[in-house]
């Protein structure tokens, strides 16, 4: 059975990765703004970063599958499990991965290193997805990865070392963790067929259960909030698990069954003792509006406007969230131009890396990082500590603003090409005799103005120089 399974999933997983993200989730319109002066502080610092990574690490990585999605029993065609296989027996092959996972090689000072390299500024690690494996030495299950066959290894508490690794390179710290919990007895109870990433029994009628529920999250949560030094972010995800109050139409368009009554799992209680441990985190409680969702998420897509609420695009640098052998990654100048277009609509950048089962990124995705890197070591000038301006865009040229009033014109070029002689943009013009620099060079260059339009003109010798480049940046 386990090798149909693979071959399977082999085959599928390509398509897997792209059709799961049928789940993402959406920009909203609905914010609050916190109220706590350090957790202000601390946005307006997260704001400022801009670019992240997320490393979604896992059971998944032993056969390179779509994390944790495919033990769910949903009949959409993103999940694609194999029907010839029994159900329950794929939940069993699924649970005894654990003893498969030995990432030998479990390098975070790579992932670090990598990260750093690529321009990036802050972290958010899958302490544990819905799948319930624990990527740190939780007391409140033995499913986890210090209980297994890599416990004996030096690094087995995973997020430690991670977390470790990404505080050496000036970091801020995010943690991810799944609300819900497909491996817990007090989610997913045994007594009854799983039918979907819902918990499988009524709340309203089993209380005790759902309370055992909520106070293994809450245990959870604190180990993560008290044994891991500073964590600056902890991210929530599976927002479904919500008061049914809060159930709206963005919740509904994810076409999964929504039971009538509330998956609640505290969380003010759980905020307030996050924030008693680590003062001013920010919580990111994943398209449940309030005040525990601190910057919203839009997930593998760009808002079609700007704005001025925190937010950051979630987005895969392959098609997969996690390791999958043979997938498809994004040139360095699509994610550049990505990372422009998100920052010029006042969001953050939050790229998708996953590295193997031996816990090593590939080197494809290392010189991707590299990529993208050398052309923030010349134009992050242009990203980091922007904010937006009243006119986003015109066409490929996007605009941002330094907070003591720099403007700056980001323009994309397309892939392949030479760089043209000229440039120009309409609106968010230069004021009259405005020195305007080519950002990358730091030296002024030729523009006129007509009407609405600036064109600055781009010398032969930089033309010959750059050949093809991402994207030119101009200060002015």
């Amino acid at each position: 059975m386990k090798s149909t399974i693979l071959l399977f999933l082999f085959i599928a997983c390509s398509c897997l990765s792209l059709l799961g993200q049928g789940n993402v989730h959406t920009q909203s319109s609905q914010y609050q703004w916190p109220e706590d002066s350090l957790v202000k502080i601390k946005l307006e610092k997260w704001r400022d970063q801009k670019f992240g990574i997320i490393i979604h690490w896992g059971l998944y990585a032993v056969p390179g599958i779509v994390e944790s999605w495919t033990l769910c029993s949903e009949d959409v065609d993103w999940i694609g499990r194999d029907s010839s296989i029994a159900y329950d027996d794929y939940k069993k092959w699924y649970w005894g991965l654990k003893e498969s996972f030995n990432p030998r090689q479990f390098d975070p000072t790579q992932w670090a290193k990598a990260a750093r390299d690529a321009g990036m500024r802050y972290v958010v690690f899958t302490t544990k997805h819905h799948d319930g494996f624990a990527m740190f030495d939780t007391k409140q299950s033995d499913f986890s990865v210090a209980n297994g066959p890599f416990a004996d290894h030096p690094k087995t508490d995973v997020a430690k070392h991670v977390f470790e690794a990404f505080r050496q390179q000036d970091f801020m710290i995010g943690a991810y963790f799944s609300k819900p919990d497909w491996h817990s007895e007090f989610y997913w109870w045994p007594r009854y067929a799983t039918a979907d990433r819902n918990v499988n029994y009524d709340i309203k009628q089993h209380p005790w259960r759902w309370n055992q529920f909520k106070t293994f999250t809450f245990n959870q949560l604190s180990e993560l909030m008290h044994n891991y030094g500073v964590i600056d972010i902890l991210w929530l995800d599976g927002g479904w698990v919500r008061p049914l109050e809060t159930v709206n139409d963005e919740v509904r368009a994810w076409g999964a069954r929504i039971p009538p009554f509330s998956q609640h799992i505290d969380m003010p209680r759980i905020a307030q003792m996050a924030r008693k441990a680590q003062p001013g985190i920010l919580m990111v409680d994943r398209t449940v509006h309030g005040a525990y969702e601190n910057y919203r998420t839009p997930e593998q897509s760009i808002p079609k406007v700007k704005s001025d609420y925190p937010w950051e695009s979630c987005i895969t640098l392959g098609n997969a969230w996690g390791y999958v052998p043979n997938d498809q990654f994004k040139s360095s100048t699509k994610i550049i131009h990505i990372l422009i277009e998100v920052v010029a609509k006042g969001g953050s950048l939050l790229l998708g890396v996953g590295p193997d089962a031996q816990g090593l990124l590939q080197d494809v995705q290392v010189k991707r990082l590299q990529e993208i890197g050398s052309w923030l070591k010349s134009n992050g000038e242009a990203i980091y500590n922007t904010r937006t301006v009243d006119q986003v865009q015109d066409g490929e040229t996007f605009f941002t603003r330094a907070k003591d009033g720099t403007r700056y014109a980001m323009v994309r070029l397309q892939e392949g090409t030479a760089l043209p002689t000229k440039i120009s943009w309409y609106g968010n013009a230069p004021e009259k005799n405005a020195k305007l620099t080519m950002l990358s060079e730091g030296i002024a260059l030729k523009w006129k103005q007509s009407g609405e339009l600036t064109t600055v003109e781009i010398p032969p010798s930089l033309i010959k120089k750059y050949k093809t480049y991402p994207a030119l940046v101009f200060k002015y």
